[in-house]
C-alpha cells in the first residue's frame, strides 16, 4: 500500500479550526495527497491510532484515484476508457464506458440546463487555447502570449453540448462534432468528491483542491470550520464558516493565473465571450451537494449579481460574492464564524 502523509494536528489546516479536543481515545490526523486531479488533496479526520487513519485515509484516495482517471482528459490508463479515449474519438465513433462517466456526463448536461449555458463541459477547445498559452506564459514569462483571437472564434463554434451524445441502452458517449472535446474542469473534482464523500466515515473532511466537503460534525460534534480565502491575499482568510456536512467551493480569479503585458488572466472563462470573466473576484458556494456546488461556482462567477441570486434561490445553496463590494445571501451570513 502507497505510503502516505499523516500528521496529528491540534487544528485542520486553514479549514479544521476549533481546538476543540477528540474523543476519547481518538486523535484527529490529516493526509495530504499530490497525485490526484493536478492538485492538493488532504483528508481529515480522528482515529484510535495513525494506522487506523491511514487505511481509512487510504480508501478515500483510491476511489477518488478512480475518478481522476476515468475523468482525465490528458492521459490514457491501460484498460479503461476514459474521457481523453471519448475526446480521440471525438466525430468517428461512440466509445463504450463505464456506467460512472455515463452518470457524469448525464449530469453536465443538466448542469448546462440548470445554468443558461454556464457550466460548459464541451468547452474543451477553447479551454486548450487557454491552457496552451497559459504553459508556455508560465514557462516563458516575457514572451506571455494571449491565445490568438481568430483561433478563439472558432473555437467558438464547436462548444455546442448537443454534440455530445450519451446513449444509455449501448452505455456508450460520443461527440458527434469532430472538432469539440470535452474539458470536465469546472464540475470533476466536485462530482468526484461527493460521491467519494457519500461512502466515507462520518466526521471526515475531504479537501480536493479547495473543493471541500465534510462528511458530519467532527467526532465530538462541533462543526468543522472552513476558511474563505481573501482574493487580494490568498495566503489569509477573509472570512471562517461553521459548517456541519455539505460542501464548500470557491471559484476565483487568484487561480491558475498569468500574466500577459503586466495584466493576469485567470481560468475561468465565459463562454459567451471566450475570455476570462471579469465581474468577481471570487464567489463561494455552500450546498448539501459538492457536485451541485462545483458546478455553481463557476456559473456564479459568470453572471450578475442579481441573476446570479435568482439562480442560488432556485437551486437552495448559499453564496458569497466577492467584487470591488461584497454580497452574500442570508445563509450565508447565518454560517458566519467571523
Amino acid at each position: 500500500m502507497k505510503r502516505i502523509a499523516v500528521f496529528l494536528l491540534a487544528a485542520v489546516l486553514c479549514f479544521g479550526g476549533c481546538r476543540t479536543a477528540p474523543a476519547k481515545g481518538q486523535k484527529q490526523y490529516t493526509a495530504t495527497f499530490l497525485n490526484l486531479f493536478d492538485t492538493v488533496t488532504t483528508v481529515v479526520g480522528t482515529a484510535e491510532s495513525e494506522e487506523a487513519f491511514q487505511e481509512k485515509a487510504q480508501t478515500v484516495h483510491d476511489a477518488l484515484l478512480v475518478y481522476h482517471r476515468l475523468f482525465d482528459i490528458y492521459h490514457t490508463y491501460d484498460g479503461i476508457a476514459n474521457l481523453k479515449t471519448v475526446n480521440d474519438q471525438a466525430g468517428k465513433a461512440p466509445v463504450t464506458v463505464d456506467g460512472t462517466i455515463m452518470e457524469f456526463l448525464t449530469d453536465c448536461k443538466a448542469y448546462y440546463t440548470q445554468t443558461g449555458g454556464k457550466t460548459n463541459v464541451m468547452m474543451g477547445r477553447v479551454l486548450r487555447l487557454w491552457h496552451e498559452a497559459r504553459t508556455a506564459g508560465a514557462d516563458d514569462p516575457q514572451n506571455a502570449r494571449l491565445p490568438a483571437a481568430d483561433a478563439l472564434k472558432a473555437a467558438a463554434d464547436h462548444i455546442a453540448i448537443d454534440a455530445l451524445e450519451i446513449d444509455p441502452a449501448a452505455s456508450t458517449v460520443y461527440i458527434r462534432d469532430p472538432s469539440a472535446s470535452l474539458d470536465v474542469g469546472a464540475v470533476a473534482k466536485g462530482w468526484a468528491t461527493e460521491r467519494v464523500a457519500r461512502e466515507a466515515p462520518d466526521g471526515m473532511l475531504i479537501s480536493v483542491g479547495g473543493n471541500v466537503c465534510a462528511t458530519g460534525p467532527k467526532a465530538v460534534g462541533t462543526p468543522w470550520v472552513i476558511g474563505i480565502s481573501d482574493p487580494a491575499d490568498s495566503n489569509r482568510n477573509c472570512h471562517t464558516l461553521y459548517v456541519n456536512d455539505g460542501a464548500v467551493v470557491t471559484s476565483g480569479d487568484y487561480q491558475r493565473t498569468y500574466t500577459v503585458n503586466g495584466v493576469p488572466y485567470h481560468h475561468i472563462i465565459d463562454p459567451k465571450t471566450q475570455y476570462p470573466a471579469t465581474l468577481w473576484h471570487s464567489v463561494t458556494v455552500v450546498a448539501a451537494d459538492s457536485a451541485l456546488a462545483d458546478a455553481l461556482s463557476t456559473a456564479l462567477f459568470l453572471l450578475p449579481l442579481e441573476e446570479g441570486k435568482a439562480l442560488a434561490d432556485a437551486c437552495d445553496v448559499d453564496v458569497l460574492w466577492i467584487g470591488d463590494e461584497e454580497h452574500m445571501t442570508a445563509g450565508f451570513r447565518a454560517k458566519l464564524r467571523t
